[in-house]
C-alpha cells in the first residue's frame, strides 16, 4: 500500500461528484467499477486524489454544445 504524500489533495465523492455534475454515489459506482481510485480514511470514507480527478475531468468526451 503507498504512502499519500503530505501534498497530495484528497476530495470527498461529494466535491467529485459537483466536478462532474453527477450524484455522489455514481462517484462510488465508478471507484466500485475502478473507473477511479479511492483511497479509504481510517472510518472507512473514501476519498479521491484530486490529481486524478482532474486529469479525468479534463479528458472526458464532450457530450453536446
Amino acid at each position: 500500500m503507498s504512502r499519500l504524500s503530505d501534498a497530495e489533495v484528497l476530495l470527498t465523492p461529494a466535491e467529485v461528484a459537483a466536478l462532474f455534475r453527477v450524484d455522489p454515489k455514481t462517484v462510488t459506482r465508478w471507484a466500485k467499477a475502478g473507473k477511479l481510485t479511492s483511497i479509504r480514511t481510517l472510518g472507512g470514507h473514501r476519498r479521491y486524489r484530486e490529481s486524478e480527478v482532474k486529469e479525468l475531468l479534463q479528458n472526458r468526451p464532450k457530450v453536446g454544445n
